[in-house]
Order: C-alpha cells, then structure tokens, then sequence
C-alpha cells in the first residue's frame, strides 16, 4: 500500500466520522419527537419507529467510537491496531437491534389484549417529520457506506427507518378513515421484524470477520487457483484468507515453485503473485513463501 492509498483512506475515516455526527444530532431530535408524539397520541407504531430511531442513535454513536478507536495506530502489543473495534461493535449494535424487535412484538401482543386510542391527527406530522430526517440522514451517509461496516449498519438501519415512517404515515391516513386500530399494531409489528431483518446481514458479516473466516465476496476457490495459474507455481498449500476490518483483507500462503522457477528470481515470482491477487481480488496485504 502507499502514501496516497493510507492517505486517502485515513481521509475517507475522517469524513465518515464526520458524517456520523451530522447524523447522530438529528436522529436524537427524531426520537424525542415520535416518542413524544407516539405517547400523546397512543400510536404504537411510532413508538415503534421512535425505537427504531433510538437504536440509530446507538448504533451511530458507538459506530463514531468505533470509527475513531479503529484508527488508533499500531502498538507493540496490538500490533494490527485496534481495527477490530469497529466490527465488534457493529456487532453488539445488531444484537441490540434483535432486543428491541423483541420488546416491540411483545407490546403489541399487550396493546391488543388492552386496546388503546389513536389519534391519527398527532401520528401523521411528526411521522412526516422522521420521514423526511431520515431520508436526509440517509442522503448524508450514502456516499461512503461501503467503505465501513459501522458506516452500512448504519446506512441500512436509516434506510429500514424510512420504510418504517411511511408505513406509520400509511397507518395515520388510514385510521382518519377508519377506527381499525389493529392497523397500528401490525404495522408495529412488521417493524419490528424489519428491525430484527435488518440486523442479521450484519451479525452474520460480523461474526465472519471476528471468526477470521474468508471475506464477504473473495471466493477462496478462485484465490487459490488464480495463484497456481501463475507461470511457474506447480502447488499451493497453508492458504488462509481473512478481514481485521470491514475494508483491510489479508493472506498468506506458501507456494511451490519447479526448478526452473526456483532457480530463477523467487522475488518475481513473489510480484507475480501479488500483482494478481491485487488486480483480480483487490488482496493487497500479502506474506507468501516460496519453498
């Protein structure tokens, strides 16, 4: 990797933390207001969405910590850094998410046993008012939501938000032509799967980095015959293939070279295999040996 490479992935890190910020700020004020607005008019469903919103306002504030945590430079104890963080804590972010889907279910079970009035009235303007933060929050994190898991989590729980608000917008118009208040706590409840739904992606990509499986769109079939593909190379043994981030894939392997090969430049051979992993896999960081 060089100057230019580090340089502008420490400035996209710098811009993603900025961004969470941003965002951070205005989901707080949207939580207050639908779990506000949800309490004076009895309507679930935004209760719900003020959960959804809530578990953002969480997720992006850890997600910032671990943002700036995972940009802590080596040490001699932590010799990779501490780029780990961020995917723990998108990780326990997820967890939290299934929690609160959980609880949500579980209300609306409550709230159809014990009936409560909803006054669509209130529901419809501060459901706008989420709709609209959350498609702005979306907006501001789209540009460099692949470049981070906290940054995707993040982008797909907003994303899941703005669905949620529509559809307790839908909700709201609806109950001002009807009193089927059961409207209200199905759309709670699809919510909350959605919320749960939402997260699993994430656990799942999570969990494959912290167990050092192979990463998200490497096959390790194809890494490992592109290598033996390479002029020269007659076997490939030892080969492992894992993330210490969302963004950083690393691999080792050894190599056996004939005796023409070995008799030649093994330095070569080396840039061989490197080039190509590069180019076709985007597998910069790289410890092969040749034997």
């Amino acid at each position: 990797m060089d100057a230019h490479d580090g340089h502008t992935r420490h400035a996209h890190r710098r811009s993603g933390g900025a961004r969470l910020l941003a965002v951070i700020a205005l989901n707080v004020a949207i939580t207050l207001a639908e779990y506000i607005g949800g309490t004076l008019s009895g309507s679930l469903a935004l209760i719900s969405d003020a959960g959804h919103n809530l578990s953002d306002v969480l997720s992006l504030v850890m997600g910032y910590a671990g943002e700036r945590i995972s940009q802590r430079k080596p040490s001699r104890r932590f010799t990779f850094g501490l780029k780990r963080f961020e995917v723990l804590i998108a990780l326990v972010n997820s967890l939290s998410l299934i929690l609160i889907g959980l609880y949500l279910v579980f209300e609306a079970v409550q709230r159809y046993l014990h009936p409560v009035p909803v006054n669509p009235a209130l529901m419809l303007p501060v459901a706008a008012i989420g709709l609209l933060g959350n498609v702005f929050s979306i907006l501001v994190l789209g540009r460099g939501k692949d470049r981070s898991l906290n940054l995707r989590a993040a982008f797909l729980h907003l994303l899941y938000d703005a669905v949620s608000s529509a559809a307790v917008i839908a909700v709201g118009v609806a109950l001002i032509f009807s009193d089927l208040v059961i409207l209200d706590l199905a759309a709670s409840i699809v919510i909350a799967f959605m919320i749960v739904w939402s997260s699993m992606n994430i656990i799942r990509e999570s969990m494959g980095i912290l167990l050092q499986g192979a990463p998200r769109g490497i096959d390790p079939d194809a890494v490992y015959n592109a290598i033996l593909g390479i002029e020269g190379i007659q076997s490939v043994h030892g080969l492992h293939i894992w993330s210490i981030s969302s963004s950083e894939v690393f691999l080792s392997c050894h190599i056996c070279v004939g005796e023409l090969a070995a008799g030649s430049d093994t330095d070569r051979v080396i840039g061989l295999v490197n080039a190509a992993l590069e180019e076709r896999f985007g597998i910069r960081h790289t410890a092969v040996q040749v034997e």
